[in-house]
């Protein structure tokens, strides 16, 4: 069983993005990346040597970087937004 269902996908574009189908927003795909990140970073409580989902997860971390640069440089409240509704430090 996946741990990103579809369900679980179009949850949390219809609460970070505009609409259950917003997959496109930076804030959405943001929200999708932190919740991937977690899980990653739970794996790897578990499995130490894991190094191939280490990279994974740190590839993540740098997409969700440089899309949160973006939305600051476009819009800085909907960047304040969207960092204090995941509970990201900044």
């Amino acid at each position: 069983m996946s741990y990103l269902t579809p369900e679980k996908k179009q949850e949390i574009f219809g609460k970070y993005g505009q609409s259950n189908t917003d997959t496109g927003s930076p804030e959405s795909q943001v929200a999708l990346f932190s919740y991937r990140i977690a899980h990653l970073t739970e794996h790897l409580k578990k499995n130490k040597h894991d190094f191939g989902t280490q990279r994974s997860l740190l590839k993540l971390v740098g997409k969700r970087r440089r899309l949160l640069e973006y939305l600051k440089e476009v819009d800085i409240e909907r960047y304040r937004a969207i960092i204090k509704a995941l509970n990201l430090r900044k």
